[in-house]
């Protein structure tokens, strides 16, 4: 008996040792995507435009690094807060964590190379080498050409400096340890040249992140079919909205024309348009139409067009539940 109890306790002490040097491991070794490049991005003006283009009418850097106000529709950015960053996603948006969007003007990444830059967008590791939590969908970014990459960051180091310091990030164990390893090497494409192909409109749609916010996830798992909607944003007081079905299906997009899906994110964009303001319990979207609606239309062509291909999944989605 004393042997059995003896050999029992030498196995749970195995079993401690293997998981504390696993826990080391992940902690102190991961994330491992090698050290940023050597890059020096010349800021040329078509970078600068092109930059400015992905990053706030397509890429979206600034849905979360600047201070939207929600107050009115669709929570434009409020002006002279672009790149200041601040938006967080807690707990309370069923986060594992607090996590900060920082401030990427000057004054937050003076200090930032240009190779910690694109690490940063391309892989999800910091300059320090933490990594990041993916709702910056770099995954997403990985994929796409370096060439817009380097345009993105020609762009925010013409960005005004905003002086505005933010708290660090703080995942929830175990999330402290699985975050690290979610970093992965990345794996870049190419934009392609004909902007009517399938292969371009898929491209957009990625750089666009349509699929992160039209897919239902729970606690950052896909838990739902594949741009079928039901993501649900909970906006404060119990006032829930969810992303809706952008499937070929009826209860998606299926009845919608070409000339129908453009209009929806061009209306936006008409001079005599003025976001209307927003009461608690009114409907609210957490969907930044009038940042959208800036891309260009041979773009929102091209993503209607590769959405005509994906599969349609029937899913009527309850778009909101308003609070108390």
């Amino acid at each position: 008996m004393k042997t059995l109890l003896k050999a029992l306790g030498v196995i749970a002490l195995l079993l401690v040792v293997a998981v504390a040097g696993a826990l080391t491991y992940v902690k102190t070794m991961l994330p491992d995507v090698g050290p940023a490049s050597e890059l020096t991005v010349e800021r040329t003006p078509e970078r600068i435009v092109r930059g400015e283009y992905l990053a706030n009418h397509v890429m979206l850097c600034m849905d979360c690094h600047a201070v939207r106000d929600w107050s009115l529709f669709a929570g434009p950015p409020t002006a002279g807060t672009l790149g200041s960053g601040g938006d967080i996603f807690d707990q309370k948006f069923g986060f594992p964590g607090r996590f900060v969007a920082r401030n990427i003007t000057p004054h937050g990444i003076g200090d930032w190379t240009d190779g910690e830059l694109y690490r940063a967008i391309t892989t999800g590791v910091s300059k320090d080498g933490h990594a990041f939590f993916p709702i910056m969908p770099y995954k997403n970014y990985s994929q796409m050409d370096p060439e817009d990459i380097y345009s993105v960051i020609a762009y925010i180091r013409g960005l005004d400096p905003v002086v505005n310091d933010l708290p660090v990030s703080e995942p929830d164990f175990p999330f402290n340890f699985i975050i690290n390893t979610i970093p992965a090497k990345a794996e870049m494409g190419k934009l392609p040249v004909d902007k009517g192909s399938l292969e371009y409109g898929a491209y957009i749609a990625n750089a666009a992140g349509c699929n992160e916010c039209h897919t239902k996830k729970v606690k950052g798992e896909v838990v739902g079919e594949l741009f079928a909607g039901g993501f649900e944003f909970p906006l404060g007081g119990g006032t829930i909205v969810r992303s809706m079905n952008i499937t070929p299906h009826e209860t998606g997009i299926g009845r919608w024309t070409e000339e129908q899906f453009i209009a929806r994110f061009k209306m936006y964009s008409d001079s005599s348009y003025l976001p209307q303001t927003v009461k608690p319990g009114d409907f609210q979207t957490a969907m930044p139409w009038i940042m959208y609606s800036g891309m260009d239309t041979a773009d929102l062509a091209a993503i209607y067009r590769f959405l005509r291909t994906v599969p349609a999944v029937e899913n009527t989605v309850e778009r909101f539940t308003p609070g108390s």
